[in-house]
């Protein structure tokens, strides 16, 4: 008899760094429940490419209601959901000075709020099956602050506050939160970062190579594995030793 499926929900995970969580646990042998909002086309491409390890969920961040049935329609379409990567988001730089108040509430709420009712609606089931790792994504503006970023960071830092405090929570049942820490990788999130800036960006890194999406993935994908089985509320950092 085969074994059970595992089963992750990764957040965009039909480009950029969420892809490449993707094709790494398929890779892995997990079955992938992934989801979009945009270019319906490119995650159908990745569905085909993935086959039967994968499976596209349309969902937007911002809607509130969306992410219990999102999670209901996985386990009954894919199966019980093991692992959850909270990797979506929303960037849109400004300088806080002159802000508006609802540019501000919706990055807060689609980065943190977002992730925050991800980690609502699938924890219940972890807790009831006592078993279940969640790695949320964070970023480096949460922890070296960056000019014209100040809502996207406050709301990854508080990423890692959700982290810590969930951990407690549902440690005792078999759960485990962690996050990760992305340096700069070249996605298309990041696009319209000139040149010039990325590289001032990056001038502090030890490695060469830089970050690269499937290095943060490999990342994720071994705190969502059973050799990361002793590891609950800790924060990863993959930056090439921007921080070292």
């Amino acid at each position: 008899m085969s074994p059970p499926r595992r089963v992750a929900l990764v957040t965009g995970g039909s480009r950029g760094i969420g892809r490449a969580v993707t094709f790494t646990l398929a890779e892995q042998g997990w079955t992938v429940a992934f989801t979009w909002r945009e270019r319906e086309e490119e995650a159908r491409r990745v569905a085909e490419e993935l086959g039967d390890r994968g499976r596209p969920f349309r969902f937007d961040l911002r809607d509130r209601a969306r992410a219990g049935d999102l999670v209901r329609e996985v386990e009954e379409q894919v199966g019980p959901i093991v692992g959850l990567v909270n990797n979506a988001g929303v960037r849109r730089d400004g300088l806080l000075a002159t802000l508006p108040d609802d540019a501000w509430d919706d990055l807060i709420d689609a980065n943190l709020g977002g992730v925050f009712r991800c980690c609502r609606a699938a924890v219940p089931r972890m807790l009831h099956r006592r078993q279940g790792s969640i790695v949320n994504v964070s970023s480096m503006t949460a922890v070296h602050g960056l000019g014209g970023q100040a809502a996207y960071g406050a709301a990854k830092a508080g990423i890692l506050g959700l982290t810590r405090s969930l951990a407690r929570e549902v440690g005792s049942r078999g759960v485990r939160v962690n996050a990760v820490i992305p340096g700069f990788v070249p996605t298309e999130m990041v696009a319209d970062i000139p040149p010039d800036r990325v590289k001032a960006l990056r001038s502090a890194e030890a490695l060469p190579a830089g970050v690269t999406t499937t290095g943060v993935a490999g990342a994720i994908a071994f705190l969502l594995s059973d050799a990361s089985a002793s590891i609950t509320g800790q924060t990863l950092v993959v930056d090439a030793g921007l921080l070292a």
